[in-house]
C-alpha cells in the first residue's frame, strides 16, 4: 500500500510540475477553435502537460515570432504555419528542425512534406493542404476525361449558347502553373529539397510551351473568352452553365449548396508534355520555436495533431484537406477530400523562401500578356519578366 501511495504521489508530483505548452493559432473558424482545444485537453489527459491557446491573426504570427523567440517571449509551437514565410524562419535559426523527433514519414502527403522543407532539413509538420483541381459537372460531363484530346473533344461540345464547356481565369499564373510544370517548366530549380533562387525556369523551353498552350485555350479552341475571371468561371459553374472548371477547396461550400452534382480529378496532360499536370499546393503545417523549453513535449503534441485520428477529425470539423494518408483512407467517401487529395498529391510545394516574393509580379503581368490577343510574341514577354526577376532578387 505504502509504494502504491509513494508512486500516486510521484505521478501527481510530475504532472503538477509538467510545464504548459504555449500555442499561438489563427483558426477563425468556430469548429476548428473547438477542434483545437479538444485536442489540447485530450494531450493535457495523456500526458499530464497543459496547452495553452492564443489566438493572434495569421498575417501577424510570422513577424511577431521573429521578434519575440530570440528573447524567449515567443510561444512553443505555432498551428500553423504557411509554407511561404517557412525559408525566412528557418534562416533566421528560430524554428526547430523536426527530422530527429519524427521515427517514420510514411503517412504524410510528400508533397506536403516537401513544402516544409528548406535546405534539406524538415522544419514543419504539415497539417493541411489545398490545390487548384478540375470540377466537373455531372449533369453535363458524364466521366472525367483522361486524356487532353478528350477534354478538348468534351469542352468544345458543350460550349455554345450561353454554355461554356471550361472556364478558368486564364491571366492567373497561379491558377495555371499545373501546364507549365508540365513542360519542365518551374519557378526555383529544386536540388534535392533546396531551391536554387539563381536558377528561374519561368522563361524556359517548357513556359514557351506552357503560354501558347494556355493561348490555345482561348483564340484557337474558343473555349475560354476574354475577360473570365475567377469569379465569372464559378459563377457559371454553380448556375449549371458550365461543364468543367479549374479552382480549388475554397469554392467547394458554393458548389455544393448550389446542388451541382459533382466530380473532382486532375486536369489531362497536356500535350506533348514531359510530365503530367501538376498544380501548385499550398501547405500549413505545425512549427516549434527553435528558442523553446519544452520542445519534445511540443514535438510530441506536434505529431498528435498530424495523426490519422486528429486529422480526420480536422477534416470532419473544418473541411481542411488532411496530409495524412490514412486520414484520407479513411474518408474514403469524401469526394472532395479524395479529389483534391489526389491534385495535392501530384502538385508541386509554392516555394517557401523570400525570393517568391520577386517572382509573382513579373511572371503574373507575363502570362496575362501571354493570353491578351492570338500568338504574341512569348519569347519577348517572358524574357521581359525574368529580367525583372532577376533584378528584383538582386
Amino acid at each position: 500500500m505504502n509504494r502504491l501511495l509513494t508512486l500516486t504521489a510521484l505521478v501527481l508530483a510530475s504532472q503538477a510540475s509538467a510545464a504548459t505548452l504555449t500555442v499561438w493559432n489563427h483558426f477563425t473558424d468556430a469548429a476548428e477553435v473547438a477542434w483545437l482545444r479538444a485536442q489540447a485537453a485530450a494531450f493535457q489527459k495523456a500526458t499530464g502537460t497543459a496547452v495553452n491557446i492564443v489566438a493572434l491573426p495569421l498575417d501577424q504570427i510570422p513577424d511577431k515570432l521573429l521578434q519575440a523567440a530570440p528573447k524567449g517571449q515567443g510561444p512553443d509551437m505555432v498551428v500553423t504555419l504557411p509554407q511561404d514565410r517557412l525559408g525566412q524562419l528557418a534562416s533566421a535559426g528560430i524554428i526547430e528542425p523536426l527530422d530527429k523527433y519524427l521515427t517514420s514519414k510514411t503517412d504524410l502527403d510528400k508533397t506536403a512534406l516537401s513544402a516544409m522543407t528548406y535546405n534539406g532539413k524538415l522544419f514543419g509538420l504539415p497539417m493541411f493542404a489545398e490545390s487548384v483541381a478540375l470540377i466537373y459537372n455531372k449533369k453535363i460531363v458524364k466521366t472525367a476525361p483522361t486524356t487532353w484530346d478528350e477534354f478538348i473533344k468534351v469542352a468544345q461540345a458543350n460550349t455554345g449558347n450561353g454554355k461554356f464547356g471550361f472556364l478558368v481565369d486564364l491571366t492567373n499564373a497561379y491558377a495555371n502553373y499545373g501546364i507549365f510544370s508540365a513542360y519542365g517548366s518551374y519557378i526555383f530549380k529544386n536540388n534535392g529539397g533546396t531551391l536554387n533562387v539563381k536558377d528561374v525556369g519561368i522563361g524556359n523551353a517548357g513556359a514557351l510551351k506552357a503560354v501558347s498552350v494556355m493561348n490555345d485555350l482561348r483564340y484557337k479552341y474558343n473555349l475560354v473568352p476574354e475577360g473570365v475571371t475567377a469569379d465569372a468561371a464559378k459563377g457559371a459553374f454553380v448556375d449549371g452553365r458550365l461543364g468543367m472548371l479549374i479552382t480549388g477547396p475554397w469554392d467547394m461550400g458554393d458548389i455544393k449548396k448550389a446542388g451541382i452534382d459533382y466530380g473532382i480529378t486532375t486536369l489531362p496532360t497536356p500535350p506533348g508534355a514531359t510530365s503530367k499536370w501538376s498544380p501548385f499546393v499550398g501547405v500549413q503545417g505545425v512549427i516549434l520555436n527553435a528558442y523553446g523549453k519544452n520542445k519534445a513535449a511540443a514535438a510530441q503534441f506536434a505529431k498528435m495533431l498530424v495523426s490519422q485520428d486528429s486529422q480526420t477529425s480536422f477534416n470532419q470539423a473544418g473541411g481542411r484537406i488532411p496530409v495524412s494518408l490514412a486520414a484520407r483512407t479513411k474518408l474514403k467517401n469524401n469526394p472532395i477530400v479524395q479529389g483534391f487529395g489526389k491534385a495535392i498529391s501530384a502538385g508541386t510545394p509554392m516555394p517557401n523562401v523570400p525570393q517568391m516574393g520577386a517572382i509573382w509580379g513579373p511572371w503574373g503581368s507575363a502570362v496575362a500578356q501571354s493570353v491578351q490577343k492570338p500568338n504574341p510574341d512569348y519569347r519577348s514577354i517572358l524574357d521581359s519578366a525574368l529580367k525583372e526577376v532577376s533584378s528584383n532578387i538582386k
